[in-house]
């Protein structure tokens, strides 16, 4: 019996399982998916029947808790950027969002890609990991490095254009 005809056997326990650990607004269906293609693209699978079910379920459970750190991390990030936004009194508008478009663009490459696939896209460290073709640690080291030059960078801005203006107040 091949692997894809154990997996179809499976089914029914994988989405009973993924639509028992999942809460709106997840959807087990996707869940259910992603764990069917990272099993196929793994070449070590289980080979018995009684093997793969509990290997499935566990990738289940791990994509499962990955998408849970993921929101976590950006709801941490959204709260975060919220909080120095009404520290500093300014509100989002347009100009802001130029202004991180500018500092993000005076990135060198290598920190705008780890900026993009890791907080633009959602990829875990280990993707992005694996996209780049480097160390999960390499990942977390530039993405941190990444994350202080552009809030630099952005601070600079500030200071270019709050000195700007009082440049024009004189004039």
């Amino acid at each position: 019996m091949t692997s894809l005809t154990q997996i179809e056997i499976l089914l029914p326990e994988l989405h009973a399982y993924a639509r028992w650990i999942c809460t709106p607004p997840d959807d087990p269906e996707d869940l259910v998916q992603s764990s069917i293609e990272r099993s196929l693209r793994t070449p070590d699978r289980p080979v018995k029947l009684d093997d793969l079910r509990p290997w499935m379920f566990r990738i289940i459970r791990n994509l499962h808790l990955d998408e849970l750190r993921r929101r976590r991390v950006r709801r941490e990030y959204s709260a975060r950027e919220k909080r120095l936004s009404s520290e500093t009194g300014e509100v989002r508008d347009m100009s802001r969002d130029v202004l991180i478009r500018l500092a993000f663009e005076k990135l060198s490459s290598d920190k705008r890609e780890i900026l993009f696939l890791v907080d633009v896209i959602g990829l875990k460290y280990s993707e992005a990991a694996e996209v780049i073709g480097i160390a999960h640690g390499t990942v977390m080291s530039r993405i941190s490095r990444a994350r202080r030059e552009l809030r630099q960078a952005i601070e600079g801005c500030r200071g270019d254009q709050s000195g700007a203006a009082k440049v024009d107040r004189k004039t």
